[in-house]
């Protein structure tokens, strides 16, 4: 995948300007961040209205990056457009668009698993190839075990690491047992917050692009650990969501439902009844949401938030740009079409974090679940009833795999929400992402104001969610306004150019 170059007549000035565009799928092939090692950076760069879609969502909308000259091309852009000025987007695998498969009746059921053993193995093999030393993300569910099952063919000296991120989700137990049971090596990293955010800020410096996706630092504190130990490659096993399809469940409905986007007065959240509770600030934050937005991870500031953040009217703009989607979102006609795209626009996020991290470390990162010959085979040839049961269970063909090597998983049975300690990181950084807030000052005008005055409320998810936005967005940011001594943690190392 590379990077495009294109220089225009900057307006009334004359002087040629830089024009950026990179691939982005993670079905196309690595990135080329090397355009970007000379990008001069600056506050003047900075898009402001990216700044919010990442404080608003967690991630910045597709084709816009956090810089105004980069657009990127993620799933659903032709590269070869002008991504500046007249961007197009189509999710070419939402379900109802797809040639009639063949019916369950028409195929054998163990051919049909073999035949995906064999395409996953081939696109592990081509995705690794040249890896020596690969590590595996593995979560213990069902893709990195279907994942870990191909990897003992053909990549048998892969080591899996699996990330404790807190008591709410505990995947050791399950992904442990999948992994000696196929004869690979298994390692495990326990969360610690202050940890993680010290090699985030390490790595800053060194990130091309910004997101910040919920997994950002879990990403950090695995990626750092594995080039640590000798690894030089790592395997995800994110991606194949859009062409086997996302379930809607009750909850997403109901959510759904609650998402009006109204904008509450901010004193609804400073009585202690609802400031200590978790579920109901989610639910009135949910209600000051765009009702697709509200498909995207997490808690996050609401648009009321983000104005006063900014000292001035920004949120709408950050809200306009989901109109580039509208034609896919109107075609998807049911539920679980809509929850397809939006898996692929939030594709920026839930990659770009492995995309920019493993960058900064000089490690390799490859998706072979979205390596191009297994998705199409899966999206045209597997029957529906192996993609999606009429129960709602997904990932039928996947579960067969499994079920030829295990019995019923731990995690399958029952999954938590929350992958990193948001509450340990706002205990033991608050201070230090008050001093960073206090530094951006320029760009965000109220963080630090938000930040005194929720201070006490950070044992709450809800808050320590946003607090985990500013942690992410802000030195990053600072390292482009060319601030000096942000340090990381106790160290004395710098976030600088």
């Amino acid at each position: 995948m590379t990077a495009t170059i294109e220089k225009a007549a900057t307006a009334g000035a004359g002087t040629p300007r830089r024009r950026i565009q990179i691939g982005l799928s993670p079905h196309a092939g690595e990135p080329d961040f090397s355009v970007l090692a000379d990008h001069p950076g600056g506050a003047s760069a900075l898009d402001l209205v990216s700044i919010s879609d990442l404080l608003r969502n967690s991630f910045v909308y597709p084709p816009h990056t956090i810089y105004k000259d980069v657009k990127v091309a993620t799933t659903g852009f032709d590269p070869t457009q002008d991504l500046h000025e007249s961007p197009r987007f189509h999710f070419a695998r939402q379900s109802a668009a797809a040639p009639a498969r063949p019916p369950a009746s028409a195929v054998d059921a163990e051919a049909l698993v073999d035949t995906y053993h064999r395409l996953l193995c081939e696109a592990i093999a081509r995705t690794t190839g040249s890896m020596c030393s690969p590590w595996m993300l593995q979560s213990g569910g069902k893709d990195s075990t279907s994942m870990a099952i191909a990897l003992a063919e053909a990549r048998p000296q892969t080591t899996c690491i699996t990330y404790l991120g807190g008591s709410e989700e505990n995947e050791v137990g399950s992904a442990r047992l999948v992994a000696r049971r196929l004869g690979l090596r298994h390692e495990s990293l326990v969360c610690d917050p202050a940890r993680a955010y010290d090699r985030y800020l390490a790595m800053v410096p060194r990130m091309p692009l910004l997101t910040a996706d919920f997994a950002v630092l879990s990403y950090a504190d695995l990626a750092t650990e594995i080039a640590a130990c000798g690894g030089d490659g790592v395997i995800d096993a994110l991606g194949s969501d859009p062409y086997f399809g996302v379930p809607a469940h009750w909850q997403q409905r109901m959510l759904g439902l609650l998402a009006l986007g109204l904008r509450l007065p901010p004193g609804v959240f400073r009585s202690s009844l609802v400031g200590r509770n978790f579920k109901l600030c989610y639910a009135l934050g949910t209600l000051q949401m765009d009702a697709f937005e509200r498909f995207y991870a997490g808690s996050r500031f609401t648009d009321a938030e983000v104005d006063e953040l900014f000292g001035q009217p920004i949120a709408d703009r950050s809200r306009q740009r989901l109109e580039l989607f509208r034609a896919d979102i109107a075609a998807a006609q049911t539920l679980e079409a809509r929850r397809r795209v939006s898996a692929t626009i939030v594709e920026a996020a839930i990659f770009g974090k492995g995309m920019y991290a493993a960058s900064a470390l000089g490690l390799r990162v490859v998706y072979p679940y979205c390596e191009p010959t297994l998705c199409d085979w899966v999206f045209h040839q597997v029957p529906d009833e192996y993609l999606m049961a009429p129960d709602g269970t997904n990932k039928v063909l996947v579960r067969r795999h499994i079920a030829r090597h295990f019995d019923q998983l731990p995690y399958v049975i029952a999954k938590g929400s929350f992958r990193f300690d948001l509450c340990g990181l706002a205990r033991q950084r608050f201070d230090q992402v008050l001093d960073f807030a206090r530094r951006a000052q320029a760009l965000l005008p109220g963080a630090p104001r938000w930040l005194e005055a929720h201070r006490h409320r950070m044992g709450n998810k809800y808050f320590a969610s946003k607090f985990y936005l500013l942690a992410i967005v802000l030195p990053w940011l600072l390292s482009r306004m060319k601030a000096t001594q942000v340090a990381a943690g106790n160290a004395s190392d710098e976030v600088k150019e």
